[in-house]
């Protein structure tokens, strides 16, 4: 199987995510990082999604769903993202 070089900047860009979120503790970064891995397939790109096997899938959904969980957590623990809320729930 010839490997393609969308898998190095892939893994890459989730190294580099990790990093971020566990050395430097910033959660905005570490989801940029594996958003962008996101646009890197590491497996096939001509092989059609419905063809894929079922762990390549699994991986990828898995992907995106830690990428929209660090995306909420970052909007989440956002102080002024839950001022801005209250303001409106009050009528500010």
């Amino acid at each position: 199987m010839k490997t393609s070089f969308n898998r190095y900047i892939y893994i890459g860009f989730i190294l580099f995510g990790f990093y971020e979120l566990l050395a430097k503790h910033s959660a905005g970064d570490a989801v940029t990082f594996m958003g962008i891995a996101l646009a890197f397939d590491p497996f096939d790109q001509a092989q059609p999604w419905k063809e894929r096997p079922t762990w390549q899938k699994a991986v990828l959904i898995i992907h995106l769903s830690v990428v929209a969980a660090l995306f909420g957590y970052m909007i989440g623990s956002s102080g002024d993202f839950k001022q801005g809320v209250m303001d409106g729930w009050l009528g500010k």
